[in-house]
């Protein structure tokens, strides 16, 4: 199964980021042969403090996700925090991604599949692998045409994760196409003194350890300054070493 790969900044912070992305995206889809979803977030819901950026909203911020797809030519992917905004969301995103913290979260994941979009389910960080059966069947039971299941790390004590990588064997035994998050998986929830902390120097090494288990896709939060971005900076890989991690995965 050819691999797939996820990566755009964390949150829409302007226009300019997204093109700046969105064009790396498309030189490297040509230089390697992929076919990269530019991922982006209209509205960080669950950041750590309620003085910390969430994006543009949904209005907004699905018109700059369209403009993207329609000037680049990528597919987009694109989480919801509530029920309401599956219908709006799924008439621009190909993937409708639902956060760790709510993958349990029924009405969601029923209005995500009735859109008949891509559902992508990130595996809670107090989940294990096997117990991804459930959030599967509520989107297949809703409707859903196709359901992928990513691994972003568990709990490991208090402001740590750490990842357990059978969980990627445990959950393909459940659908066919699991994700590697490999940024979000170097996190330090809420060690950053009211924002989330993290260490990007590990995100390649996680990314080759889910291949050695099997991992079918990769998903990459990539900002070509990260130690300025808005939300995640720490843990999000620079935009001109995504190619190079790439064709290690490749190889």
């Amino acid at each position: 199964m050819k691999p797939i790969f996820i990566a755009g900044p964390c949150v829409i912070e302007s226009a300019a980021l997204l093109d700046t992305v969105a064009t790396t995206l498309v030189e490297l889809n040509s230089q390697l042969g992929t076919d990269i979803i530019f991922k982006a977030s209209f509205d960080k819901a669950n950041r750590t403090s309620g003085t910390s950026y969430r994006g543009p909203g949904i209005d907004q911020g699905l018109r700059m996700l369209a403009d993207v797809k329609s000037k680049y030519g990528l597919r987009i992917l694109t989480d919801i925090h509530e029920s309401w905004q599956a219908k709006p969301a799924g008439e621009v995103a190909d993937v409708l991604q639902i956060p760790a913290f709510l993958c349990r979260q029924t009405d969601l994941l029923c209005a995500a599949a009735h859109t008949g979009r891509t559902v992508n389910i990130k595996k809670a960080q107090f989940l294990s692998g096997s117990d991804m059966r459930y959030p599967v069947e509520k989107a297949l039971d809703a409707g859903a045409s196709e359901v992928w299941l990513t691994e972003r790390g568990n709990c490991f004590g208090y402001n740590n994760l750490v990842v357990d990588f059978r969980n990627i064997s445990d959950m393909l035994d459940i659908v066919p196409r699991v994700i590697m998050d490999c940024t979000h998986s170097v996190q330090r929830p809420g060690a950053g003194g009211g924002k989330t902390s993290g260490d990007r120097r590990f995100v390649p090494q996680m990314a080759l350890a889910a291949k050695a288990f099997g991992a079918t896709g990769y998903f990459f939060e990539v900002h070509p300054s990260p130690d300025d971005a808005l939300s995640d900076g720490p843990n999000m890989l620079y935009l001109d070493r995504l190619g190079q991690v790439m064709s290690d995965l490749l190889k």
